[in-house]
């Protein structure tokens, strides 16, 4: 059996592919554990300033692999126990260690997303789509919920009424739609490569500053102003005069590529 995930680190950037072309990527319980071991492995390694997400073959991700609707199939029979896996449950942790991973995530969709692929995509940073991918919130069409966290990341992006009539009908829409509906960042003829392109922008930065503004950026809609004020401040004052900071500085005026600690 091939590996479910592979994953290639160059430049400090890991492309992480889904690896199941033969099933369009299809989640299976192997798959979900090779997402929980790759988010947990990039975690810890502090090389890694940008992960490129994409799927390999003819889609990103076409959702839950139907074997796994059979009554005793390892999906059906798995306890859905709160919070095994930080805030998430198992099946979450598929979308919110991606949300939860200290450096960006960036996207690359093509081909399908559906279900259990389009939840997955939400826990991206960023989204390059291509305008012929075909997305659908699709739990509906077989009696469920969308269950995997992403209703907690859409609802920072996307209309409510856009995401229940989504839900209630698991209606089939376009990359170009999930652009215009908040689903997708930007809309590209090749999602890859320019997925790769904006890696390699956010890699050359101070990776302190970059790892304190997802952090920041990820707390603030779940903070007051105040609390949000405050950590501003916090996150501020623990990069500010240090040597990655400084060479920020140096490198810009210098006009030269930043020569940066590897960071967190």
């Amino acid at each position: 059996m091939s590996e479910r995930i592979t994953i290639k680190i160059e430049n400090h950037i890991a492309d992480v592919r889904f690896n199941r072309p033969d099933k369009m990527n299809a989640l299976d319980i192997e798959m979900f554990e090779a997402i929980v071991s790759t988010t947990r492995k990039l975690a810890d390694d502090k090389s890694v300033r940008c992960v490129v997400l994409s799927g390999e073959g003819r889609g990103f991700c076409a959702g839950m692999d139907l074997a796994n609707f059979t009554s005793d199939s390892e999906v059906m029979t798995q306890p859905l126990e709160p919070r095994t896996h930080g805030l998430a449950n198992y099946w979450q942790s598929a979308v919110w260690l991606w949300h939860e991973l200290p450096v960006p995530v960036i996207a690359a969709v093509h081909g399908v997303a559906y279900g259990g692929g389009l939840q997955i995509m939400a826990g991206a940073d960023i989204k390059f789509i291509a305008p012929d991918t075909r997305l659908s919130i699709m739990e509906m069409k077989w009696g469920l919920i969308p269950d995997m966290g992403a209703t907690q990341l859409w609802r920072h992006t996307v209309r409510q009424d856009i995401i229940k009539e989504l839900t209630y009908t698991h209606r089939v829409f376009s990359g170009e739609e999930a652009v215009n509906y908040g689903f997708a960042t930007h809309l590209s003829e090749n999602p890859k490569a320019d997925a790769i392109k904006l890696a390699n922008e956010i890699a050359s930065k101070s990776p302190s500053a970059i790892v304190k503004s997802k952090k920041l950026l990820n707390e603030a809609p779940y903070l007051s102003a105040a609390d949000g004020l405050i950590l501003e401040s916090v996150e501020q004052q623990q990069i500010m005069r240090t040597k990655n900071q400084m060479e920020a500085v140096f490198s810009s005026m210098q006009k030269r590529k930043g020569d940066f600690e590897d960071y967190r």
